[in-house]
């Protein structure tokens, strides 16, 4: 169900939750932005420490780890809901069971959120080295997108909040058919950095070593 196709704040008993667009699930394109951090960066080593090389590739490599927690995060908490809108669109009133489990989701999302704010952290400080500037461009593109998302990804708390006052959405189905236009236009946006990101990487091979498309 696409946002704004069905403004209706009839009665969900029986009726239809939201659905997330297809398009919304940026796990995919995560796991892309994991396979092109394998970056073929320059630098001289240093007497003291290690080489600015040395420096990005751990930084990306803690990234890495944290992408990864979130993608599994992430998809649990689609999963999660997804059971809990089966549920309730099978008839019956939405019980306490179902509130904790839209509340499971919602904090699930959160500690995913948690894990890709800190993999941000990590690649922002590749921008204070001293590697190839196109890999700072590159950085800075997926910084953008991650920012991005992060910001959807608040917005799709703000709609588990909401489900979890109104599991049926029977008040408030206008409102939350608001929140999934933003949350789509939001993920749209990564979606297009992360693509700028995938670009950049494949016109800079000797530079940037990039997957395929699609991971």
């Amino acid at each position: 169900m696409a946002p704004g196709k069905e403004r209706s704040t009839t009665a969900a008993k029986g009726g239809k939750l939201p659905s997330f667009m297809a398009h919304m699930i940026n796990r995919c394109t995560l796991v892309v932005v994991i396979s092109l951090f394998a970056l073929l960066l320059g630098g001289c080593a240093g007497v003291f420490g290690q080489s600015p090389r040395e420096q990005a590739n751990d930084a990306i490599a803690d990234a890495n780890e944290h992408i990864a927690e979130h993608n599994k995060l992430f998809e649990e908490a689609r999963d999660t809901y997804a059971d809990v809108k089966e549920k309730i669109e099978s008839g019956g009133d939405p019980t306490e069971e179902d509130r904790n489990r839209i509340t499971e989701a919602k904090n699930t999302l959160e500690e995913a959120r948690t894990n890709l704010d800190e993999a941000r952290d990590s690649l922002a400080s590749v921008q204070d080295l001293d590697v190839d500037k196109t890999v700072k461009e590159y950085a800075d593109l997926l910084l953008q997108a991650m920012d991005a998302q992060l910001a959807a990804e608040a917005k799709e708390v703000e709609f588990y909040d909401l489900l979890e006052e109104d599991p049926a959405l029977e008040n408030n189905r206008e409102k939350a058919m608001d929140l999934l236009s933003e949350i789509g236009a939001g993920y749209e946006e990564a979606e297009k950095d992360y693509s700028r990101a995938q670009d950049l990487a494949n016109s800079n091979p000797k530079v940037i070593e990039a997957a395929p498309e699609g991971g």
